[in-house]
């Protein structure tokens, strides 16, 4: 068996190949290890003043743009990235949708949606924090 890492700074999650030439037992039992080990939530590099912070994505209310900055939202704070909202929206779990040109909202955090005629505005759970998103 031959075993090889490639590092890419550019990634947000970490990513398992497995080539072989046939499907085996080995194989699969090699993946579900994998699987089973894997960190079941994996955590983001951010920002804030001086200092870089390493926050489980779970923690994460919402992200949302400001100018050129990338800003992720938690119940009590709030961090730049690095990362665009389109690289975010593709790495990021199903369970973060984008509901804007500038905001990605994780609904696993979403308390109550009022709906007005022209937006809908989301609250999260234990934050007074708010986002409006389009009607559509």
């Amino acid at each position: 068996m031959k075993i090889t890492f490639e590092f890419d700074e550019n990634l947000i999650d970490t990513e398992v190949i497995i080539k072989a030439p046939r499907d085996s037992n080995s194989i699969q039992h090699l993946a579900k290890m994998l699987e089973e080990n894997a960190i079941s939530t994996p955590k983001l590099r951010f920002y804030k003043n001086d200092s870089e912070y390493y926050l489980s994505i779970n923690s994460i209310l919402f992200f949302e743009t400001d100018e050129r900055l990338v800003h992720a939202h938690t119940a009590d704070d709030v961090f730049t990235t690095k990362y665009r909202l389109y690289e975010l929206e593709a790495s990021l779990p199903d369970s973060f949708i984008r509901i804007s040109k500038s905001s990605i909202v994780n609904t696993n955090q979403i308390f109550a949606l009022t709906r007005s005629l022209s937006n809908v505005l989301i609250e999260f759970q234990n934050s007074h924090k708010q986002i409006y998103a389009s009607r559509h």
